[in-house]
């Protein structure tokens, strides 16, 4: 890695924002240099991406000031962010997807003449920054078809469009398969070692060890430490990060009981043929395999949310025709979805209403609810799953993404099912939350509950699970026991290449 110069390119200042009864940052300082890639690291809600947008020009700081290239400077929109040379990729894409990759990059920018838009030079300059990225995709191509991968990589395009030279990214690896990930990686250190400045922000702690010259750890709204590239080790993360040493959550042992859930050839579109398992009670069954494969489409129709094109489906020994999540919960089934946001919780309700919203009927008495009840068992499921929160009246929009993914857990407990089917259940959480995730999945297998844990972070399923199923192609390529399990033979049969 080049040396980086003395100057950074953007410094912040006593930074602070405050978001109604939320002290979002409070006197953040962070400098960055040309040449190097920083990590941002923190527990959810510590203020990293408040910070990143204060910078790109999405919020404006209440207090602190931004200095670019030495001099401070006003930020007030993303327009201005992009003239300074400072582009931002949100977690959320931000692309249009009904429109090519050319017209992508260059919206609202679009090179032209006499009031009319060049498309042959769009396309020209798009074709070039695709190849600088190595890219075979045509700019042509309408973004909708492109992986979330290559549709990352546009976004990357558009920067480098605007000349920019601080391109910060927030969780840019979340939603991408290994293969996607690698590539993003060596993308981001060949634009550093040309003099760009990487930030990026990122739960994963191993990619962070990888690829940054540096970490910068926020919590609560304040600096934490920082970390240079000799001291960046997992622990020394992990401590700054939650103001202690944190014990990991260790797999405890395992006591089976009977098949709770059994399906016998299921056959979902487009897979080339029917998928069986068995899973009993007290298990945590990992499903691994790449993005792609296969196991949502598999957990959605087990659920009803997908039409069973075959095959049969058993709970507690009992055939169950389900063509409807209705039909699924009455059989004893909960299904967390790997997007929270859109499908497992409603932002603008309170905690209160979403812990009751799948049991609702089971708190009304002639067709009214039974407010104190709804309270009293969302006050319990707060408590329980260290849901960090004033209240039950506080809507879930305000919590960070690990409380987020409590309350939808919590609101699938409160029907205490017998099988939960939970996609990437920690997806986008910090380290301390995944921690208290897992003892919590595990509470739930001890007191006699069937798990189904869906998850691309390989950490996550060796960790967590009893036994891995390993799809390919949607269907399953095998089968790993707990003495068997490493992410060698996980890869192995997720490539099918054994």
């Amino acid at each position: 890695m080049p040396a980086s110069p003395r100057a950074p390119i953007v410094e912040a200042r006593g930074i602070s924002k405050r978001f109604v009864a939320v002290q979002a940052l409070d006197g953040v300082d962070a400098k960055f240099y040309p040449g190097e890639v920083v990590a941002v690291m923190g527990e959810n809600g510590a203020g990293k991406s408040t910070l990143m947008k204060c910078l790109a020009g999405v919020h404006r700081p209440d207090a602190g000031e931004i200095l670019f290239e030495g001099s401070p400077v006003e930020i007030p929109d993303v327009n201005r962010a992009a003239d300074l040379g400072i582009a931002f990729i949100h977690q959320e894409l931000n692309l249009a997807d009904n429109l090519d990759v050319g017209a992508n990059i260059f919206l609202g920018r679009e090179p032209g003449r006499g009031g009319f838009i060049d498309k042959g030079e769009i396309r020209a300059r798009a074709g070039e920054l695709l190849g600088q990225l190595g890219m075979r995709f045509s700019a042509d191509t309408k973004v909708e078809a492109l992986s979330i991968g290559h549709q990352q990589m546009v976004e990357v395009a558009k920067a480098l469009s605007q000349e920019a030279r601080v391109l910060i990214m927030d969780e840019p690896t979340s939603s991408l398969t290994q293969h996607e990930t690698d590539t993003l990686l060596e993308l981001m250190a060949r634009l550093r070692d040309e003099g760009m400045c990487i930030v990026f922000i990122s739960h994963r702690l191993a990619e962070v060890q990888r690829i940054a010259d540096r970490v910068i750890v926020l919590r609560d709204g304040e600096n934490s430490g920082e970390l240079s590239r000799s001291e960046i080790n997992h622990d020394a993360m992990v401590s700054l990060m939650v103001g202690r040493d944190l014990q990991l959550h260790e797999k405890g042992e395992v006591g089976v009981g009977e098949v709770l859930l059994e399906v016998d050839d299921l056959h979902v579109a487009g897979a080339p043929s029917g998928v069986s398992f068995q899973l009993r009670a007290g298990e945590i069954l990992g499903m691994a395999g790449l993005v792609g494969a296969g196991r949502t489409e598999l957990a959605r129709a087990i659920f009803g949310i997908d039409p069973i094109q075959g095959g049969s489906v058993r709970v507690g020994g009992v055939d169950t025709a389900i063509s409807r999540p209705r039909d699924a919960v009455a059989a004893g089934l909960a299904f967390v979805p790997e997007d929270r946001k859109a499908q497992g919780v409603v932002l603008e309700m309170p905690i209160r209403d979403n812990v009751a919203m799948a049991n609702l009927f089971r708190y009304q008495t002639a067709g009214f609810v039974r407010d104190r009840e709804v309270t009293a068992v969302a006050e319990e499921a707060r408590g329980r799953l260290s849901i960090k929160a004033n209240s039950v009246d506080v809507e879930v929009g305000m919590l960070s993404g690990g409380n987020q993914q409590k309350v939808a857990l919590a609101k699938w407990m409160a029907l205490k099912p017998k099988v939960f089917l939970l996609d990437e259940p920690t997806r986008g959480v910090d380290v301390m939350s995944k921690s208290e995730i897992y003892a919590v999945i595990e509470e739930m297998a001890k007191g006699g509950a069937a798990i189904l844990l869906i998850s691309s972070e390989l950490e996550e399923i060796l960790r967590i699970s009893d036994r891995v199923l390993v799809m390919h192609e949607r269907r399953i390529a095998g089968e790993l026991g707990r003495d068997e399990l490493c992410e060698e033979a996980i890869m192995q049969l997720a490539t099918d290449t054994r």
